[in-house]
């Protein structure tokens, strides 16, 4: 397996492959992706400012659109989506190239799809919890997202508390919508009156951390102990 960390502006990846074509594949793919969004807020800033939802106009790019949607499930604003769907693109770019596996983690925010288990460590900053487990996420034939937003880790804009709410969908932008939405009103109070609005939605599972409190809702991965390794850690 390949590893590879790249960034373009502030896009700041590890794409994960078995072949040197797919890790360009995925590249151009995210570099694609970026120009597009790029271009569409010069005429729409307020899609990029916005901390509520933005419907994209007629002719979008697929991922503005995907963005739009997102928001509008999460009650987010768009750009909550950004790095999921960025890392969308880069990953079907390696799926259409014929790719068996290609994974791309955009700052925390993960796109997979996958022929063998892959771990994925469970990193909540300070948190008792934090770097010591990981999701063992069998193999995936569809993509699936795994897209993490924090209020103590990380640069990202957040309104709450917790340490860590991972969301896991097959949609990845609605996983990263959802992530921030949720990391901006999440208690361990609230948690379950919260997770009422999350049944129905494209979100499967959630994880949460707040200190040394975990909460945990619908169909998660198994979870084993792990020694997360912070070097492996997307940041920039």
């Amino acid at each position: 397996m390949i590893r590879e960390k790249f960034a373009y502006r502030e896009t700041i990846t590890t794409i994960l492959a078995d072949d040197v074509c797919h890790i360009e594949a995925a590249k151009e793919g995210m570099i694609a992706a970026r120009t597009s969004l790029e271009r569409y807020l010069l005429a729409d800033p307020f899609f990029q400012m916005s901390y509520g939802p933005v419907p994209a106009s007629a002719g979008s790019p697929e991922t503005v659109r995907r963005m739009a949607d997102a928001a509008f499930e999460a009650d987010v604003g768009p750009m909550a989506a950004v790095a999921a769907s960025i890392g969308w693109a880069g990953v079907l770019a390696m799926r259409d190239l014929g790719a068996a596996f290609g994974l791309i983690d955009n700052g925390g925010d993960i796109v997979l799809f996958s022929d063998r288990d892959v771990r994925v460590g469970i990193y909540a900053g300070s948190a008792p919890s934090s770097g010591k487990t990981a999701f063992i996420i069998p193999p995936q034939n569809e993509i699936l997202g795994i897209c993490t937003s924090s209020a103590t880790v990380g640069p990202s804009v957040s309104f709450g508390i917790a340490d860590l709410v991972t969301c896991f969908s097959r949609d990845p932008a609605k996983a990263d919508a959802w992530a921030t939405g949720l990391c901006n009103i999440l208690t361990p109070e609230n948690f379950d009156e919260v997770m009422e609005q999350v049944a129905g939605s494209s979100v499967s599972a959630v994880y949460a951390v707040i200190g040394d409190w975990i909460g945990q809702w619908g169909d998660l991965p198994k979870i084993a102990a792990a020694d997360v390794r912070y070097d492996l850690i997307t940041k920039g």
